[in-house]
């Protein structure tokens, strides 16, 4: 059985804010993690593609407010920058 994959550990290094900041942006990549790991069993970021992020944007949080598809856009940008990847995303 294999360990499973630490969010945290992997964007500890690119999280900053408050507290509540992080702790908010930690739940929402495990969720962004999950929804992608039983769509296309991809099960880290590593092994992400940007039309991976792109299609939880677009179909998963159909129908949500502006304000939590922001949240998670903020959540979305950092992984990227944590990848070191040069995506760009939009609302």
């Amino acid at each position: 059985m294999s360990k499973a994959f630490d969010m945290e550990m992997f964007l500890g290094g690119v999280l900053t804010g408050s507290h509540a900041t992080q702790q908010r942006h930690l739940r929402q990549a495990r969720i962004i993690s999950a929804e992608i790991a039983a769509r296309w069993r991809r099960e880290t970021p590593w092994s992400w593609q940007r039309k991976h992020l792109i299609w939880f944007m677009d179909h998963r949080l159909a129908g949500r407010s502006e304000a939590t598809r922001y949240y998670y856009l903020l959540t979305v940008r950092l992984l990227a920058q944590r990848l070191q990847t040069s995506w760009t995303f939009n609302l």
